[in-house]
């Protein structure tokens, strides 16, 4: 999918980290360093359907579920890093994320 002319990273959040990040409390999104997330996020980039983007060239759309008429929210990426997150937003104390870090709630 293509948003606003750049494109989208889709990620799925259970309701608590959805809400949180749907009030702008949230400003970052931890995922696991994995094998599966270290083919997404590709030396400091991000892999969507093949081609190779920076990050801040992406949108990353928050969806909670998998229903039709599931919530849905659209942020800007302003970065991404890996490092240790917040234990209020979910890391694990001590603990490496890839660390997708939120801009604007943007409509969509």
């Amino acid at each position: 999918m293509i948003y606003a002319g750049k494109p989208v990273l889709h990620l799925n959040l259970k309701k608590q980290w959805f809400q949180m990040v749907s009030e702008e409390i949230k400003k970052e999104e931890y995922r696991d360093i994995t094998p599966y997330w270290s083919r997404v996020f590709v030396d400091g980039k991000i892999k969507i359907k093949g081609k190779i983007y920076d990050p801040t060239n992406v949108f990353i759309q928050f969806s909670n579920g998998y229903s039709k008429s599931r919530p849905q929210n659209m942020f800007e990426c302003k970065g991404l890093r890996v490092g240790c997150g917040k234990q209020e937003w979910g890391a694990e104390l001590n603990r490496q994320y890839y660390i997708l870090e939120l801009g604007e709630l943007t409509p969509f």
